[in-house]
């Protein structure tokens, strides 16, 4: 397939931009590590995203979303990401995939009773596919719906959740079927609330550590056949086609990481001085600066291709498995170097790197490990 792409910036993407970097220096920066530290989710700060209409980007303006398209929700999370990593993860999976799901497959009916509270951030939503022992072996999972007159009964666990404590909506993936059968799983949507539904660990991470990560529990969680998504047995195939735009959230997710520890790292070797010239005019800094700044530019082309495609509904899951494994690796790499760049420095709490460091390993873990996109890419490239 030829086809050719234009990646000039509109007025549009110029002003979300401009808006979203505004807002992230003045109400994100100054707290980045009391968060950190804390492990604290601000969910006021998201309630506020949701007032920009940045808690619905993707959903049109007639479910009280944003209604802009994939290259603008990119520069979103990107602007986020360069400041905290954390911040840009909760509003990546909000976005992308909860949002995303429901966007995607629900019915009219659900979309007008679940969107519009969703887009405004009325509601922070969750989204379960992941199991304890069943990471990228989806089909195996355990987490079950079973059919009692109108409802479902649901019982089991997922982890790695999201906003699994916080979230006031949660679309979670459940065998209906044959374990290891593709036509076993469903989507179902739960609201917090429900009777059976709780929350269950909260995990202690490296990094992305304002970003709530929880177990999700469901013991005889008794939900109406109504908050089905499309048909029973189709709920893989929705998640493996959330997952290909998700991707591209985790792309942009690490893109904006990069970008600020590559920000900082410019920064201080400008400013850094040694042997009476700062270190910026020593070549093995200077060629660390010029490598990282080339990874970045082509992370982003990647990334520009893969939302060109999703925004015009062409098939892009090669291109989106691409953006997400080479950008994630390059996001490690680019935060690994700006703490070299700093030295001593960079070790500490007390400059911003770390920070960056520890929270770029996530993204090349999260929504499929770099070794899951190799052989999704491998899997495309051999099938033609």
């Amino acid at each position: 397939m030829s086809v050719s792409f234009d990646f000039s910036e509109t007025e549009t993407q110029q002003s979300v931009k401009a808006m979203v970097r505004d807002f992230a220096e003045k109400n994100i920066r100054p707290h980045i590590m009391e968060w950190d530290e804390a492990q604290h989710f601000p969910i006021d700060l998201f309630k506020q995203l949701g007032a920009l209409g940045l808690m619905g980007v993707l959903v049109p303006e007639e479910y009280g979303g944003s209604g802009l398209g994939y290259q603008e929700y990119v520069d979103v999370i990107v602007e986020v990401a360069r400041v905290c990593g954390s911040i840009g993860l909760s509003l990546a999976a909000h976005n992308s995939l909860c949002t995303g799901h429901i966007l995607a497959f629900a019915s009219e009916e659900q979309k007008q009773k679940w969107l519009p509270k969703l887009a405004t951030a009325e509601w922070i939503g969750a989204w379960g596919l992941t199991e304890a022992n069943t990471g990228s072996d989806a089909l195996r999972m355990m987490t079950t719906a079973v059919e009692d007159g109108d409802d479902y009964i649901i019982n089991g666990a997922k982890n790695w959740i999201t906003h699994g404590k916080s979230g006031d909506i949660a679309v979670v993936m459940v065998r209906t079927g044959e374990q290891g059968s593709s036509k076993g799983i469903s989507a179902i949507v739960v609201e917090r609330g429900t009777p059976g539904f709780s929350a269950g660990k909260k995990e202690n991470k490296l990094g992305m550590r304002a970003s709530e990560t929880t177990e999700m529990i469901f013991d005889n969680c008794r939900v109406p056949k109504t908050n089905l998504l499309g048909n029973v047995g189709e709920g893989f195939k929705q998640a493996m086609k959330v997952l290909d735009g998700g991707r591209i959230s985790i792309a942009a997710l690490a893109l904006g990481i990069a970008k600020g520890a590559f920000d900082a790292a410019v920064a201080y070797s400008k400013q850094r001085q040694q042997f009476g010239q700062p270190i910026s005019s020593f070549q093995a800094i200077s060629f660390k600066l010029a490598d990282m700044a080339t990874e970045i530019e082509a992370a982003a082309l990647l990334i520009r291709q893969a939302a060109d495609l999703k925004n015009r509904h062409l098939p892009m899951t090669k291109e989106s498995a691409m953006a997400k494994y080479f950008a994630s690796e390059v996001s490690v790499k680019v935060a690994t170097d700006a703490v070299q760049i700093f030295g001593g420095y960079g070790y500490t709490k007390d400059f911003p790197v770390e920070k960056f460091y520890r929270d770029s390993k996530l993204c090349t873990i999260g929504e499929g490990t770099s070794e899951i996109q190799k052989i999704v890419i491998a899997r495309e490239v051999l099938s033609r």
